[in-house]
């Protein structure tokens, strides 16, 4: 197989864990069951809504907050405090940038890296911002609007 064969086979899907809005800034985040997606807004009810057209959305896997929890010799951690928007597990999320999938009715195009902020430190405690490097997750934008919901499953659409 050559590079684009392999980038193109996905064969494994994901599901939603979790779903947080961030009602204002330095606000916690507030679990949902499930969230409108809008092409203009971004999450509905999310302060960060429309701000930027490439970060509407932030996505992290359940499999990385694991592994942040080991570094920091925690038994878990709260999804809310990693500032991210969707907790995603069972796919490489990174695996999907530059690439459009599909969660529930809504389509996203995978648009970058979400690196950890300062706010990691304080949020997770000492090292959390190390411990996050390499595990904070990606961004995308609202392709195709629709509902999402705790449990629906993610899918690379190309």
């Amino acid at each position: 197989m050559n590079k684009q064969e392999l980038l193109d086979s996905l064969p494994q899907t994901g599901q939603v864990k979790w779903i947080g809005i961030r009602p204002g800034r330095d606000q916690a985040l507030e679990a949902q069951s499930s969230v409108e997606l809008s092409t203009e807004e971004g999450l509905a009810g999310d302060h960060y809504s429309g701000s930027s057209k490439k970060r509407q959305v932030t996505l992290i896997q359940a499999e990385h907050l694991e592994v942040v929890a080991q570094f920091l010799k925690l038994a878990a951690i709260d999804p809310g405090l990693t500032r991210r928007n969707i907790v995603v597990a069972g796919i490489n999320l990174l695996a999907l940038k530059d690439r459009r999938c599909q969660i529930g009715d809504a389509e996203l195009e995978i648009t970058g890296h979400c690196h950890p902020c300062s706010k990691m430190e304080r949020n997770l405690g000492p090292g959390g911002y190390n411990a996050m490097r390499g595990h904070g997750g990606i961004t995308a934008r609202v392709l195709k609007e629709g509902t999402i919901g705790i449990g629906d499953e993610v899918r690379l659409i190309y």
